[in-house]
């Protein structure tokens, strides 16, 4: 057996790699704190039940599962931190007003998501609690570019849709959670002829309804325009639309590398959201590379409502695709024990610089640091040289 193998799909962040995921980081996260979010850092485990409050069952799913030997209860390795931070909003901090947090750690996943290659991520993200207005929204669109843009992703797609149009479709209808899912898969896959069929059950104008949303996507003026003509009158679908005229007119202009487009049948996470919901997609990855949008029911599962809205995104994803350079400048030192050189290296130090021992007759192997210069003895002092 080789001990140095590590389970499917689960892999070492190396040197190079590491340090750019940390790069990135810090500076999304100093990002974060110049709008006012401040950080929290959840525990990796917790109680099933409190982990799975208030979201769908495919989060059941990809959450690992063990006993607790204290107390005999169940426990998960959380798969996602959203429900978490919603957690300590409602019950730890317990504030009245705004409150925005942002977080980053590692989720670990029971079975590898589609379009991944990893059963574990690095998820950060930044969530907005106490503000029902669509400018939350906004802002948390706004944010997630600017992450994007720092890590060097020029060229964004943004698909929005909105959970209160199938919710204003299916007003007074009874269906119980399977039948939902069951709708919720015919309509991902945009399978109209499976879908009417499945329908006829339904009243006619639900049913036509629903086969309308596989319809509606595309460009946001067009698809606006048409929903408003092929979907029922309904004050919730009003909302919607509204809400989503509003936000596409506001996010058309955060930046001229953004093309916006609305697909009202991408109800991915449906039974965890309850109103606007986007994906933002880069070039180089075929799935999304991040998910956010409301989700105002979480906190009430905690016993204290409360609206909600944010995005996450795996972090070692983005480090991966980004295009920045971390690779550091540094100075050379020869490691040998000379007072007059420690002191110079720890000058050096505090100053910011790097600096790396290495014997006599060695080179430096490393794929983060670049010597570019050496310290190098003068008489009785030592000093920097270019190399």
């Amino acid at each position: 057996m080789n001990r140095w193998l590590l389970p499917e799909d689960i892999a070492d962040v190396l040197p190079a790699e590491a340090r750019k995921v940390e790069s990135l980081r810090r500076a999304i996260l100093d990002l974060y704190q110049s709008y006012g979010y401040e950080l929290v850092t959840p525990p990796i485990l917790e109680f099933l039940d409190s982990l799975l409050t208030g979201t769908g069952s495919d989060l059941n799913l990809q959450t690992f599962k063990l006993v607790d030997q204290l107390s005999g209860r169940t426990l998960g390795l959380r798969a996602d931190i959203t429900p978490q931070v919603a957690r300590i909003d409602a019950h730890l901090l317990n504030r009245a007003g705004v409150t925005r947090l942002c977080y980053a750690g590692s989720v670990a996943h029971a079975r590898t998501p589609v379009g991944s290659s990893a059963r574990e991520e690095l998820q950060l993200g930044a969530e907005i609690y106490g503000c029902a207005t669509w400018e939350a929204d906004l802002e948390a669109i706004t944010l997630l570019l600017k992450t994007l843009s720092l890590a060097g992703m020029e060229k964004v797609y943004l698909d929005i849709s909105h959970a209160g149009i199938l919710a204003g479709i299916l007003d007074g209808q009874d269906l119980d959670k399977e039948t939902i899912e069951a709708l919720y898969g015919l309509l991902q896959s945009k399978d109209r002829p499976r879908l009417s069929q499945w329908a006829k059950c339904l009243p006619t104008t639900v049913a036509s309804a629903l086969v309308a949303l596989t319809e509606l996507n595309g460009p946001c003026t067009e698809v606006l325009a048409k929903a408003k003509n092929d979907l029922p009158k309904h004050a919730m679908i009003d909302q919607a639309i509204t809400d989503l005229e509003r936000l596409v007119a506001s996010a058309q202009k955060l930046s001229v590398n953004l093309e916006l487009s609305i697909d009202l049948a991408d109800l991915r996470g449906y039974q965890y959201h309850s109103g606007v919901m986007f994906a933002a997609y880069v070039d180089q990855l075929p799935q999304p590379i991040a998910r956010g949008g409301r989700y105002d029911h979480v906190g009430q599962a905690f016993g204290r409502p409360r609206p909600a809205t944010g995005f996450s995104l795996d972090l070692l994803t983005l480090a991966n695709l980004s295009p920045i350079k971390v690779r550091q400048l540094a100075i050379l030192a020869p490691w040998i024990e000379d007072a007059a050189l420690n002191q110079a290296i720890a000058k050096l130090r505090d100053a910011g610089e790097v600096v790396i021992q290495v014997p006599a007759g060695e080179d430096l192997e490393s794929a983060v640091y670049e010597c570019d210069r050496e310290l190098v003895k003068q008489g009785s002092s030592w000093e920097v040289k270019k190399k």
